[in-house]
């Protein structure tokens, strides 16, 4: 439970922002977006550090903004921390940059920035700076393609993908 309520500390500061070279993917479309995605690589930080089974569940709240709850397992004990978070769109619902907060006032930004446009079985994500980086995915194990497709995207975009954090699931 710490490291979620550290996210309003670090990650969600306010900052709506959007690194340089990001640009949030086009005709986004929520209902295809909800449910659980597993996270399977990104960028380390306090408030995940030492978490395995890190998943995210997208559901709509009765204001119309999105439910969001995030939970992982601690590799070294073994308890399961969630939290509780709340998110928004910043602009239009069909542009993938979304403002998220699990602690009162503080937004931090949510940018989809590639998108399985097809089937929606994998998410690239940044924050607000090249600091802050995830691959999503609907299933806990994906392909070596689509990591290196990752790997690549992410470097061109001066994310540092030399510390990237690869979540086991099992």
């Amino acid at each position: 439970m710490r490291y979620f309520l550290i996210v309003t500390c670090l990650f969600l500061s306010s900052c709506l922002t959007v690194p340089d070279g990001v640009k949030p993917v086009d005709n986004f479309t929520l209902e295809r977006y909800l449910g659980r995605w597993y996270e399977i690589a990104r960028l380390d930080h306090s408030f995940e550090r030492g978490l395995e089974a890190v998943s995210a569940d997208y559901s709509v709240r009765d204001d119309g903004g999105i439910r969001v709850i995030n939970s992982g397992r601690s590799i070294e004990t073994g308890e399961v921390q969630e939290a509780q978070g709340r998110a928004y769109f910043v602009e239009a619902p069909t542009i993938g940059h979304l403002k998220v907060s699990f602690f009162g006032p503080f937004f931090g930004s949510y940018v989809i920035f590639e998108l399985d446009e097809k089937d929606y079985q994998y998410a690239f994500i940044a924050g607000n700076t090249t600091n802050y980086l995830w691959l999503l995915a609907r299933t806990p194990e994906v392909s070596e393609d689509l990591i290196n497709q990752f790997i690549t995207r992410a470097s061109q975009l001066g994310f540092d993908t030399n510390q990237l954090i690869y979540v086991q699931h099992n």
